[in-house]
């Protein structure tokens, strides 16, 4: 069976499911294209690395690459194998020095996964078949990566504040306060302890 090559294309709010986001995969030579729900924390760690941000503490993907590269273990490529019921199958394709290892994984660790290691993703022609929506206006229609993102990045649900002015911060501290939001005051209030 034939893989098809896939470029990530977006992320973007899903307008299906509250909190989730819509990763947008796109075949390599072709106009159609594979939205995938995910959670807030794959789409933030998959924006992360695309967008070149370091996070103070690594994210669990990275902890994944950094214990991988420690003991020379390689993901040569993610491969979205299976489409039952909506739901999506990936596997990571792993090199020990020796041997390729196929190691199953939900498609949105999987994609986070493969950011970080620089591989690339494929799938078959059953699931953009099954799955894939061909997009009759590209102008129209195509996400900008850069903004969608910028977009989950943005979500202050899961920002870590660090873009962010030392006014900006205490602007958010004070709102944070009001609204009695004590979570999100307390990783501001470490934000600027950090600053000091």
């Amino acid at each position: 069976m034939n893989k098809i090559k896939l470029d990530i294309i977006g992320i973007s709010y899903s307008q299906s499911q509250s909190g989730a986001y819509a990763l947008i995969l796109g075949e390599n030579e072709g106009k159609r294209r594979l939205p995938i729900i995910i959670g807030g924390f794959e789409a933030q760690s998959i924006a992360i690395e695309l967008e070149k941000m370091k996070p103070s503490r690594p994210l669990t993907h990275d902890l994944f690459k950094n214990f991988a590269e420690t003991f020379s273990i390689l993901i040569n490529e993610v491969i979205i194998y299976k489409f039952v019921e909506g739901v999506f199958y990936a596997k990571l394709v792993a090199f020990d020095g020796s041997k390729n290892s196929e190691i199953d994984a939900r498609t949105s660790d999987a994609v986070a996964i493969a950011v970080r290691f620089d591989c690339p993703i494929y799938t078959y022609e059953t699931i953009l078949t099954a799955a894939g929506v061909l997009l009759d206006d590209d102008s129209a229609m195509e996400l900008e990566k850069e903004d969608s993102v910028k977009e989950a990045l943005e979500d202050e649900t899961f920002s870590d504040y660090t873009h962010l002015s030392t006014e900006e911060i205490n602007q958010l501290l004070l709102g944070a306060i009001d609204d009695e939001d004590y979570e999100k005051a307390s990783k501001l209030r470490d934000e600027l302890k950090k600053r000091k």
